[in-house]
């Protein structure tokens, strides 16, 4: 269809041509949309290629280094199969004809002085007007290896002009020549469609467009901090004259960052502070107080303290909002039904919503056993699963919708339309990183702004809790209950070491003979089979071409072995039906089943004191808090554990880096910052809260905590007199703007 019969065609056209005319400086504001500004194939390509759709997306696109036209790329250091942006100086240019076909391939060749790339362009022969030896300028493009030779296949180029006087000889071409050589290039994150220079030269037409660009930072704060305005940020750290000027730019702009950020958190908080809620407070002598008289040990500082913060904010008129994060086995679940049984005794109910049904179970058994027979029968502690039988299930949801139930535990089930409560007065999320947000909100509508208490047995660092979870009061169980034996923990290097293979089932036999139990973990079900939902972490350098340990195969093998013969050896993994699973798992906990073979179904909550050893097979394609949950499952009565994490990485891969780190502490706070680091931050506005693609800008919580802390305290204040921001006009644009539809979501169900 040609443009003149194509509407949308015509219409993108007028778009253009209006965007095409002189563009009055000054005008533009950061909430314009690009196409309106720049036209709209520019906006069309920045969409496309960055999500980008306002003047304020464009400007927050900041470059992620500079290079100098004095400067040259270590061009040896490039990484294979990853598009570039590279600075290099052309040391040759030929053409030569193709022995196959028609036609001619010109060959450039450019240096940093130490070593070579080779840029090809197929029957380009004008190439070799442009890029004449001695020329430097920016080539991007993917980088590959021809025949051993690094190359750039028909990269983009842009040639590095001068803005001297046609006078060479000009009083002032000395400065100007070091200050044009010396002028920083900043080099953005790019794509093939969209290159480095491209984005370069857009942005300088945004930055002439632009006019008045309101500052978040109070001009008080921004002497004190000495900080830039904003407008004088982004225009040197897009167009800087000096390395100083975008290094000062990348201070101010980072705590900005960090400023609105903590702003829109605690904006959240104090909003959610403002719900009434109906108090929970325990009767004398009611449920937790028997409860608690009748417990065998005695509760930890840590879980003292953390239950007294529990009962403050039940106690109070607007809704908790706490997240409790603990160490593998420091006794989250015990503080949790405390504020389970606070809320009974105020004649409501609670519901814990558990990521799997192995753990929701679990979860059911533990509970059941920890209130005793009386107080289980007052309770009637439910379990909702979305694999029960009809049956099962619509005698629970009576259960729940009566009230009869005062504490309800399940798995996503909970929160499906059918299932109701009679007082919903506590949501407890346990894992909350293994639930969607909307999941989570869900079950909390069920309720009149019920109070929330989320649990993580994965420690967070606190700049992550800090700048995830800045709207929830956080409380930490560190300390461990007495009397644990202890875990100890090996790499199997195969990579390095393969014969010490059979070891590790003579250790797993020895470890049987003295009537204990012990858990293998797979990555996969099935050869080549990951498991649905499970966050392996990808390491392209683990270096082994051997087929992923998968529960099938390793079951088989273990079962041949004659040491093992007539040890009962069974399976578990998420395909298995939920009757299959609990019925494995009550036989495990039983001692009916001597080894699981495993996915990781098992990495929390699963509690068999009996069991002493944790194999993990392939352990370098798992996260470091996966590892240190797994080996969290053994060492948990009065037998010590031991961990083996089996590993065919390369050496000073990351893979195995990851096993080293988890191998050499029991330290989970440790191990959650050396995650951080590993991993990044994920996505803090949103649902994704881990791995490499962060909605940050500038800021990185895995080395910005002091900044991060001082923002916070410094918009403290300003949301204690001015929740609403009324008196603040640019940091409540800038959180209205930095928020998307998607992120305000996310904050709003938080």
């Amino acid at each position: 269809m040609t443009e003149q019969h194509d509407p949308l065609a015509r219409e993108q056209a007028a778009l253009d041509a209006r965007a095409a005319l002189p563009i009055a400086p000054g005008l533009a504001s950061l909430d314009d949309k690009i196409a309106g500004v720049l036209g709209g194939r520019t906006a069309s390509a920045l969409q496309k290629a960055f999500g980008m759709v306002t003047m304020a997306d464009l400007l927050a696109h900041y470059p992620r280094r500079y290079a100098k036209r004095g400067e040259l790329t270590a061009l040896s250091d490039l990484p294979l199969g990853e598009n570039v942006t590279i600075v290099g100086q052309v040391t040759e240019a030929r053409e030569r004809s193709m022995k196959t076909r028609r036609g001619s391939i010109v060959e450039i060749t450019i240096s940093d002085g130490t070593a070579f790339v080779k840029l090809t362009f197929f029957n380009q022969k004008w190439r070799l007007e442009t890029l004449r030896p001695g020329v430097r300028g920016i080539f991007s493009g993917k980088i590959t290896d021809y025949k051993g030779s690094l190359q750039l296949a028909h990269p983009h180029f842009a040639p590095f002009e001068t803005d001297l006087d046609d006078d060479p000889f000009g009083i002032d071409s000395g400065d100007e020549a070091k200050r044009w050589s010396e002028t920083p290039i900043p080099i953005y994150p790019a794509t093939n469609q969209v290159t480095s220079a491209e984005i370069a030269s857009i942005m300088r037409t945004a930055l002439d467009a632009i006019g008045f660009i309101p500052d978040p930072v109070p001009a008080e704060l921004r002497r004190e901090k000495s900080l830039l305005e904003q407008a004088r940020a982004l225009e040197a750290i897009h167009r800087p004259e000096r390395d100083g000027d975008w290094l000062g730019a990348r201070r101010t702009l980072r705590f900005t960052e960090a400023f609105v950020l903590q702003a829109a958190l605690l904006q959240k908080r104090a909003r959610s502070r403002t719900e009434p809620a109906t108090p929970r407070v325990p009767k004398p002598g009611g449920l937790l107080e028997r409860f608690d008289a009748a417990l065998p040990f005695r509760l930890t500082g840590d879980q003292d303290t953390v239950g007294a913060e529990i009962a403050r904010d039940l106690a109070a008129s607007s809704p908790m909002n706490r997240l409790v994060q603990g160490e593998v086995g420091s006794g989250k679940t015990i503080v949790a039904l405390r504020a389970m049984l606070a809320v009974a005794d105020s004649g409501g109910q609670s519901a814990l919503l558990a990521p799997t049904e192995v753990l929701a179970s679990q979860h059911l058994r533990s509970i059941v056993r920890a209130l005793g027979p009386d107080l289980a029968a007052e309770l009637v502690p439910t379990l909702l699963t979305g694999q029960q039988g009809a049956a099962e299930r619509r005698k629970a949801t009576l259960r729940a919708v009566s009230g009869q139930a005062r504490i309800v535990v399940g798995t996503h089930a909970l929160i499906s339309d059918s299932v109701e409560f009679y007082d919903l007065g506590l949501v407890v999320v346990d894992e909350q990183h293994r639930f969607g947000v909307d999941q989570r909100d869900a079950l909390r509508l069920k309720g009149r702004q019920p109070h929330v208490l989320v649990l993580t047995a994965t420690p967070i660092p606190r700049t992550v809790a800090m700048t995830v979870f800045g709207d929830l009061d956080v409380s930490v169980i560190a300390e461990l209950p007495a009397g644990r034996p202890g875990i100890e923990s090996f790499i199997v290097p195969l990579a390095i070491k393969p014969a010490w293979e059979g070891q590790i089932w003579r250790r797993l036999t020895e470890e049987l003979a003295l009537g204990r139990q012990g858990f293998v973990v797979c990555p996969a079900i099935e050869p080549k089979q990951i498991e649905e939902g499970e966050e392996l972490e990808s390491d392209a350098d683990a270096g082994s071409a051997a087929p992923l340990a998968s529960v099938v195969n390793v079951l088989a093998a273990l079962r041949a072995l004659p040491s093992l013969q007539g040890r009962r050896i069974e399976p578990l993994h998420g395909r298995m039906s939920g009757e299959e699973k609990e019925a494995t798992m009550i036989a495990f906990a039983a001692g009916e089943i001597d080894v699981l073979v495993a996915t990781t179904v098992i990495e929390v909550g699963v509690d068999v004191p009996n069991a002493s050893m944790m194999v993990v097979l392939d352990a370098d394609r798992f996260g470091v808090s996966q590892l240190h949950q797994l080996r969290g499952r053994v060492g948990r009565g009065g037998v010590p554990g031991l961990c083996l994490l089996v590993t065919r990485a390369v050496p000073e891969s990351v893979g195995l880096a990851r096993v080293e780190a988890v191998a050499a502490t029991l330290d989970g706070f440790e191990l959650a910052q050396v995650d951080l680091e590993l991993r990044r931050e994920g996505n803090v506005l949103g649902g994704m809260q881990s791995g490499g693609h962060s909605s940050l800008r500038l800021l990185r919580v895995a080395f910005d905590g002091e900044l991060i802390l001082d923002a916070r305290r410094a918009v403290e204040g300003i949301i204690d007199e001015d929740p609403e921001l009324r008196e603040h006009h640019g940091l409540a644009d800038a959180v209205a703007r930095r928020l998307d539809e998607a992120s305000r979501e996310f904050l709003s169900k938080n």
